[in-house]
């Protein structure tokens, strides 16, 4: 794509303005580091343009506080910009997977899949952000075909980037956009833990 341009455009019946519009769903990938903040990135780009943005974590504990968060509720809340609205689905059941049983869990997690389609009906959101989702899938507790269905039936013009390690095939064959984030090193590899500022 030299300079943004598309190698091959399709005889879609489509003008290059409607090509440009169409909503896409994203998704964030892979064992390396900053699948979330890279689709949080895209939450900073929505709410400049004055989008409504909804924020879904299905992984990350309500009890954590992470920087992103702190950053886009305060932005949400200002005169400039889209709202930002932000759900946690859980208590932090990634793979710890406490506290709670795995059947809370998961009854947690299709909670939280119910409200992302009711909000996909009703047009509540222009960019979806579904972070650590490909979790609950990978786990058997929400349907990939499910999900696939409901997101190619989603009305108007509502982008959805899914972030997550174990994105099933069935997911990156639908999606638009894929990015796997590949890990080369990390300081982790050194023992050394996570840090304020950089990991949250």
């Amino acid at each position: 794509m030299p300079q943004g341009k598309p190698e091959n455009v399709p005889d879609d019946g489509l003008t290059t303005r409607a090509r440009r519009n169409r909503p896409l769903v994203i998704v964030h990938t892979g064992p390396g580091k900053g699948k979330s903040t890279a689709a949080f990135g895209l939450a900073l780009r929505a709410w400049n343009q004055g989008w409504p943005v909804g924020v879904f974590q299905f992984v990350k504990s309500a009890k954590w506080r992470i920087g992103e968060e702190a950053a886009l509720r305060a932005l949400g809340e200002a005169a400039a910009g889209g709202t930002v609205t932000w759900h946690k689905m859980g208590e932090g059941w990634s793979w710890i997977r406490k506290p709670g049983s795995e059947e809370d869990h998961a009854a947690d997690a299709r909670e939280g899949w119910e409200q992302i389609k009711r909000d996909l009906a009703a047009e509540t959101y222009r960019l979806y952000v579904l972070d650590e989702f490909t979790y609950p899938m990978k786990w058997g507790w929400i349907d990939v075909d499910e999900v696939v269905a409901v997101l190619r039936d989603r009305p108007g013009d509502q982008h959805v980037v899914i972030t997550g390690r174990d994105a099933d095939p069935r997911l990156l064959d639908f999606a638009d956009l894929v990015t796997e984030m590949a890990k080369v090193k990390h300081p982790m590899d050194r023992g050394q833990k996570g840090q304020k500022g950089i990991e949250w």
